[in-house]
């Protein structure tokens, strides 16, 4: 079942764990001090390492320290005959899988050393999930920033074309996760609505206008496992949804565009909330940028009045009581209040650009 190297001075107690292990099918090797295990696990990989903490010269605290640092793939239990609760943390703190203290029953050294292999079993799984996702997110960053290299070199008489590839990349992400052209479209005109409505320039509303479409393009990084998900997420899946933020951020900042600019912000800014529980840095009133508060409101209203994989579309009226709920908690009170001033010219535009009627 598993590849074991027990460590262990005492060798009546090295051939009683060799011969309990190997009665249920694992492969297991011995060393009788921390110098013969690394000498082993130089030569051979083991999928655990199960040692004594006194050991003859170099302690078993010290091998395990090792074993972790140099074998990540290896996991590490230890056994001792003291009961010492400052050891017993020491040796948790580092990395140590269990603690048994002898003498033991067979049961318990059965349990822990399943559970190490278990939780090895995952990490190990955890670390191949998101070293493939980073390679995926770098990938298509790779691909974006050319595109936005191509985009900013664009003349002023392409400006529309530009614009309009803008958006369909944001649609790229949008597309996987079951909304439309149509919400795209919507959001970026919400956005330089308010904008406009609260003062901001019109070249600023412009900017944010073309900017607004990207806010979620990091979910280009999401499992499709997740974004596609009909059902609640678990709390582990949010986690890895929220990550989105991040990288939508990693994929937009740096650029000397001042548009690419607002882009990075919002994308990185429109889950915070005004009361600083949103995610991905818990920034609270005007340490969000405002023009990530512009967005949240916006997408938020959007996502209450058109229908959802997950729900259908809401009315104005249970819209607005539901919004009402978290104005100064989720939203900028006095965005929050401009933008209701205004619902009507909100609304022309939801006309304008309202989803089709599903295919029948």
């Amino acid at each position: 079942m598993a590849r074991l190297l027990i460590v262990d001075d005492e060798n009546l107690i090295r051939r009683m764990l060799v011969r309990l292990l190997k009665r249920i099918g694992h492969d297991v090797e011995q060393a009788e001090s921390a110098t013969a295990a690394k000498a082993r696990l130089e030569r051979e990989s083991f999928d655990l390492v199960l040692s004594d903490v006194n050991l003859p010269g170099e302690s078993g605290i010290d091998l395990v320290r090792h074993v972790l640092a140099n074998f990540p793939d290896t996991a590490a239990v230890m056994v001792t005959g003291v009961d010492d609760p400052e050891t017993a943390e020491t040796a948790l703190q580092i990395g140590a899988y269990g603690y048994i203290i002898k003498p033991f029953e067979t049961n318990e050294v059965l349990i822990n050393v399943m559970n190490a292999l278990k939780r090895r079993a995952l990490e190990i799984e955890n670390r191949s999930h998101r070293t493939r996702l980073e390679a995926l997110v770098a990938e298509r960053t790779v691909a974006l920033e050319q595109t936005i290299r191509k985009l900013e070199d664009i003349s002023e008489e392409l400006r529309g074309s530009r614009e309009e590839t803008i958006q369909r990349l944001a649609l790229a992400a949008e597309f996987r996760s079951d909304e439309t052209a149509f919400h795209i479209r919507r959001m970026s005109l919400y956005c330089e609505l308010l904008a406009r409505r609260v003062g901001l320039s019109e070249r600023h509303a412009e900017l944010i206008r073309i900017a607004s479409p990207m806010h979620d393009i990091g979910k280009i990084g999401t499992p499709d496992s997740i974004l596609m998900k009909r059902g609640r997420l678990t709390p582990d899946e949010f986690e890895i949804m929220k990550r989105h933020a991040e990288i939508g951020h990693r994929i937009l900042s740096g650029s000397s565009s001042e548009m690419l600019q607002i882009a990075a912000a919002i994308a990185w800014n429109h889950h915070e909330k005004w009361d600083g529980s949103g995610y991905p840095r818990g920034l609270r009133g005007e340490e969000i940028s405002l023009e990530g508060r512009i967005v949240a409101l916006c997408d938020v209203f959007d996502a209450l009045t058109t229908v959802r994989c997950y729900k259908p579309a809401f009315s104005l009226s249970d819209s607005r009581t539901l919004m009402d709920a978290g104005r100064g908690s989720h939203f900028d009170p006095s965005l929050f209040d401009t933008f209701w001033q205004h619902i009507d010219e909100f609304l022309e535009i939801k006309a304008a650009y309202d989803d089709p009627p599903p295919a029948r």
